[in-house]
């Protein structure tokens, strides 16, 4: 699976794609990662084989698009921690997410318990990680986790809907809000400051800026509504 996402990221950013959707097919989303070779594995090959998925699920969370996830029924262990790279997560009603990883004695090695923390603060992440609690989506929701929960049967339409309408927005600057928001979490608001404007004044010389300039200072001057944007992506 990792390879087959891998070669995904690779296909996405050489498409023209402006948005990525990730859902599970079937009842559940993800159960989690496959344990079946683990025992009485040799930890180097291990631990390599964990940096292999860390390094591809961390590509997967720096796609500089929009990235949603539809996460339906069982979302536990390493599917728990993929969805977690999204930008967004909408979740079906019946939607439950846990971190299996403290009943085998271990932790949530592909990151998941501080980006848990990041979304709903390090007690909650603390208290979830700890005791391998099954959370249902409203919960998630209620803490920050998931952005939204659906009824089950619109759960892939809302997202996909949703995925429609943000690859309609402006690209590069939803790649620049990822990049801030990733210089806020390693360093704080200091760091995304420091940050700002190296990721922020290219913008001004995009197509969709000139435009979106251009049209909202013509309207001013007619004293007209500012109108909507068929944003390029460029």
């Amino acid at each position: 699976m990792v390879d087959e996402l891998a070669a995904a990221i690779t296909t996405i950013a050489e498409s023209n794609a402006r948005a990525v959707l990730v859902c599970g097919t079937g009842e559940n989303f993800s159960f989690g990662g496959d344990i079946m070779s683990w025992p009485g594995a040799v930890i180097q090959e291990l631990r390599a084989r964990f940096e292999r998925y860390m390094s591809v699920f961390n590509r997967f969370e720096r796609i500089p698009m929009p990235v949603i996830a539809a996460v339906q029924g069982l979302c536990f262990g390493g599917g728990f921690e993929l969805a977690l790279r999204a930008d967004m997560i909408f979740a079906g009603e019946s939607a439950v997410f846990g971190h299996p990883e403290q009943s085998l004695g271990i932790v949530t090695v592909l990151g998941g318990v501080y980006r848990v923390a990041e979304r709903a603060g390090r007690s909650r992440a603390s208290e979830w990680a700890m005791t391998s609690e099954k959370v249902p989506a409203a919960t998630m929701e209620r803490f920050g986790v998931v952005n939204r929960v659906v009824a089950d049967a619109d759960l892939l339409n809302e997202a996909r809907a949703f995925a429609q309408k943000v690859a309609q927005g402006p690209t590069r600057a939803y790649a620049a809000h990822k990049a801030l928001l990733r210089a806020w979490a390693v360093g704080g608001v200091s760091s995304a400051d420091d940050a700002m404007f190296d990721i922020a004044m290219p913008l001004f010389e995009t197509e969709d800026v000139q435009r979106g300039l251009k049209s909202a200072v013509d309207a001013l001057k007619a004293g007209q509504p500012r109108p909507t944007l068929d944003f390029k992506g460029r």
